[in-house]
């Protein structure tokens, strides 16, 4: 029901991202919209997908399975000049043979989209994330789902809300607020880590809002002066945790040249972590719903993992020395502790992007994937796996994409997140290339008294690759091939997990709208959790009928 459900919310996304432009051009004659005389940049392209796939388990077994794939998606992508939106679904019905065959449902996908209330000044914006992975006995998830069917979990996310920039006199006014809602499912939520248990994150609705005025270098001042303030808060489900960060602060910019500028500033902050305790039984041992998650006790107090006010502040530099080059970076303090932060982008011409960004936040993980999804800009082309057809995190877009990347660690507990993700796109004649590549780094933050007081101050930490590449061979064919590779650590010693696999595809038009495909992966799974290792080879044999 909830995948029903997500499926539709992504569905509705392609179809705002379909009428965005049109709908702003017709909300102010003249002003918005596209440019007159000229049309949008609009495709919207359904699909319909019938694929017989072999699976063949190379270690430690040698099972071969064999099931019919049938899936329906669409792919959008849809361009004026004050909105625009991309949205790549896909929902598949896996329908296996014999007697002890398990027939699946998936949906997959991503959107982001940008709406124009008012041009120039007032928009709506909206994300949505459907995608599946799997997830071990140490809490981490990593990117090959077909390894083991009972370890698969699902992920959604989804977020909207306005923007504001504008202009009042001589001061730069702008605000924005967010509302998502995020969910983990998986088959075996409580897993178990070495003898202990790890209560995997269920959901979370998470709440955003800022508003800053400032003035430019020059115009009234020969500095640049703003004041901002803001909040961010996540409630998490698991054991009622809330995440709560408001600041308040100043900054001043400083020109040293007609490119690169000294910022400072400093400011007020009030963070708080906080949760309640897993409701116990006659024994004083934590109670297991039928979700297998811990229980929350409604009626015990609120306890306080982490509380910090008082000042922060950072320095940094501004550079931008042409319209394809931005360069921000700062350090300062914040949360009690030294903090780190800034992003670089680089586009000098349209066959080629790279940005790279390096981040420091307290939430879950409901926080980490919103912040992820809306610092995609609204016009990419999913990149997706040609056997599975899994979304794996990856775009190829006109501008330096941020990196969805894996999901990392599934530990409900609140934490610390720091690190950097980055990802590069070339076009070369008829071929596209991708690449991303992050690290994340997770230290947990937990109240003393509660079922989660074991993980406080622990953490695990994921790298990441994903890559990928389009040709196109002849007029009517092209090449695709997808790699990807996962590497997690969990608290503790020898929690190390690794998984990789690549994947390749050959699609072949046989009439203007019917295409045959022919496709190949190898996936492969290495946890120290287990003595054996997992590894697949996947062949599929299929067509797609385009609309």
């Amino acid at each position: 029901m909830r995948a029903r459900t997500f499926a539709t919310a992504l569905m509705a996304a392609g179809f705002m991202a379909a009428s965005a432009p049109a709908f702003a051009q017709s909300q102010v004659p003249g002003q918005g919209g596209d440019v007159p005389g000229q049309r949008a940049n609009r495709v919207v392209q359904p699909y319909i997908e019938v694929g017989q796939i072999v699976s063949a388990e190379l270690s430690p077994g040698n099972d071969v399975v064999t099931f019919t794939q049938v899936a329906v998606g669409v792919d959008v992508n849809v361009q004026g000049r004050n909105s625009g939106a991309a949205v790549s679904v896909r929902y598949e019905r896996n329908i296996g043979y014999g007697d002890d065959s398990i027939d699946t449902d998936t949906v997959s996908g991503i959107a982001r989209g940008t709406l124009a209330l008012v041009p120039n000044t007032l928009s709506l914006e909206a994300g949505a994330l459907a995608s599946r992975s799997r997830i071990d006995a140490g809490g981490g998830t990593t990117a090959n789902p077909l390894v083991r069917d009972d370890a698969e979990s699902r992920v959604y996310s989804v977020y909207a809300g306005p923007s504001l920039n504008t202009r009042v006199g001589a001061v730069d006014v702008q605000g924005l607020a967010r509302v998502g809602y995020n969910r983990f499912e998986a088959d075996d939520a409580l897993v178990t880590q070495q003898g202990a248990v790890v209560d995997v994150f269920d959901d979370s609705v998470t709440y955003l809002g800022q508003l800053r005025a400032g003035v430019r270098p020059g115009e009234v001042l020969p500095v640049g002066l703003a004041v901002t303030a803001g909040g961010f808060q996540e409630d998490i489900g698991n054991l009622d945790q809330r995440v709560r960060d408001l600041y308040v602060r100043g900054d001043v910019t400083v020109p040293l040249t007609r490119s690169l500028a000294l910022v400072a500033g400093a400011g007020y902050e009030d963070v708080e972590i906080s949760s309640r305790d897993a409701l116990r039984d006659s024994n004083g041992a934590p109670v297991i719903g039928a979700d297998g998650r811990f229980v929350t006790d409604g009626t015990a107090p609120r306890r306080i993992a982490f509380d910090v006010d008082g000042l922060l502040w950072d320095v940094g530099v501004l550079w931008r020395p042409s319209s394809r080059t931005s360069l921000q970076a700062a350090v300062g303090r914040r949360y009690d502790s030294t903090t780190y932060y800034g992003t670089f982008t680089y586009v000098p011409n349209p066959r080629s992007a790279f940005a790279v960004s390096v981040y420091d936040g307290v939430s879950g993980i409901g926080g980490t994937l919103g912040n992820a999804l809306a610092g995609l800009d609204s016009d990419f082309e999913a990149i997706r796996n040609p056997v599975t057809g899994d979304f794996g995190g990856l775009v190829s877009g006109t501008e330096g994409q941020a990196l969805i990347g894996g999901i990392g660690s599934s530990r409900s507990a609140a934490f610390r997140g720091r690190g950097v993700r980055a990802s590069y796109q070339r076009t070369m004649g008829r071929t596209v290339a991708s690449l991303g590549a992050g690290y994340d780094r997770r230290t947990f933050i937990a109240a003393s008294g509660t079922v989660l007081a074991p993980v406080d101050g622990l953490t695990d930490e994921s790298y990441y690759v994903i890559g990928g590449l389009t040709r196109e061979v002849g007029r009517n064919a092209n090449i695709t091939a997808n790699a990807y590779a996962n590497w997690f650590d969990a608290a503790g010693t020898n929690n190390d997990v690794t998984a990789y696999g690549a994947s390749a595809a050959y699609n072949q038009s046989i009439t203007q709208r019917l295409t045959g495909r022919a496709a190949i992966a190898v996936d492969y799974f290495d946890s120290e959790f287990s003595a054996q290792d997992f590894a697949f080879a996947t062949a599929l044999v299929g067509l797609r009928y385009n609309f």
